[in-house]
């Protein structure tokens, strides 16, 4: 792993750092693909904060676009005609444009900081991120950079950030789990089947110390809406989901690191999915109605340029 001692002071350093290193590994790492599943995924997280009736969007900008899951996802959807992906991390720009035209996808890359947008005025209809928000220093001028490349009327959805109280228990249950996990696959038997050569288990580690640099923030529904506002944003909305789907699905993503790549089969992967399904379900249309949302793990936002 390249040397991260500078990063420990500067967050965009260490944001370039960490995610370079991830790309190449990071769709194996987060269960990523670009079929039915992901697809529906990605399109019930938008659907459910901004709905689907102005789609198509003639052009469409993502910003922290990671290896392409949000935006790929959703333009086989039928969301956007075309999209520019960027990322403060060239090796996750180089991934996504890859896999765009591995798709077939109209789009195109480019290197950028979401706190200085190298796009003009209006040249957007629509801009969208995925678990990007708590990783940018300065969350407002973001958005009023994102509100400035956007068209009159034009509509930004963020998804997938973590809130304040969802965050503290969903990374509680992710360090119990690395620690049972990381121990129980020392016994002979399991660290024959599953186990990781001891030099990956060092650089996962290595990896989720940086992941405390590069994680800046964690939001109040309440109080992201009115950031928004303040950048200058109409029409704002937040949502929020999982609450034990983050229960369960944060220590399974936990497992899934501690163990070998591959070696926990396909029936695991089917239970985790289908697990996680229904309990967002049951988030969703029930849980919901009766606990506060500050407490769901994951809050998505929309709003308008006037």
């Amino acid at each position: 792993m390249t040397d991260i001692s500078e990063a420990w002071g500067d967050p965009k350093l260490a944001n370039v750092l960490y995610h370079d290193w991830e790309a190449s590994t990071y769709d194996e790492k987060w269960s990523i693909s670009y079929d039915e599943r992901c697809i529906d995924y990605a399109r019930d997280r938008f659907v459910h904060v901004a709905g689907d009736a102005e789609w198509p969007y003639d052009r469409a900008l993502e910003i922290g676009a990671g290896t392409g899951f949000f935006v790929l996802n959703l333009m086989q959807a039928g969301l956007a005609k075309s999209a520019v992906v960027t990322d403060i991390s060239p090796g996750m720009v180089e991934v996504a444009v890859r896999n765009g035209a591995g798709l077939g996808l109209d789009v195109t890359g480019q290197v950028a900081d979401a706190e200085t947008l190298p796009f003009e005025d209006g040249e957007f209809d629509l801009v969208i991120g995925h678990a990007v928000l708590h990783h940018i220093p300065d969350v407002e001028l973001a958005l009023r950079e994102v509100l400035r490349v956007l068209r009159p009327g034009g509509r930004f959805v963020f998804c997938g950030e973590p809130t304040r109280r969802g965050d503290f228990v969903a990374r509680r249950l992710s360090r119990a789990t690395w620690w049972a996990a990381t121990r129980a696959i020392r016994l002979p038997y399991l660290r024959e089947r599953y186990g990781r050569p001891a030099e990956e288990i060092v650089a996962s580690s290595e990896a989720a110390r940086l992941e405390s640099v590069v994680d800046l923030h964690t939001f109040d529904p309440d109080s992201l809406a009115r950031t928004a506002i303040r950048a200058g944003a109409i029409d704002v909305r937040t949502v929020t989901e999982e609450f034990t789907a983050s229960w369960f699905g944060w220590p399974i993503r936990t497992v899934e690191s501690a163990v070998r790549p591959g070696s926990l089969g396909w029936n695991w992967a089917l239970f985790a999915y289908h697990t996680w399904m229904r309990l967002s379900a049951l988030d969703e249309r029930v849980l919901s109605r009766v606990v506060p949302d500050e407490f769901f793990y994951n809050v998505c936002i929309t709003g308008v340029r006037p």
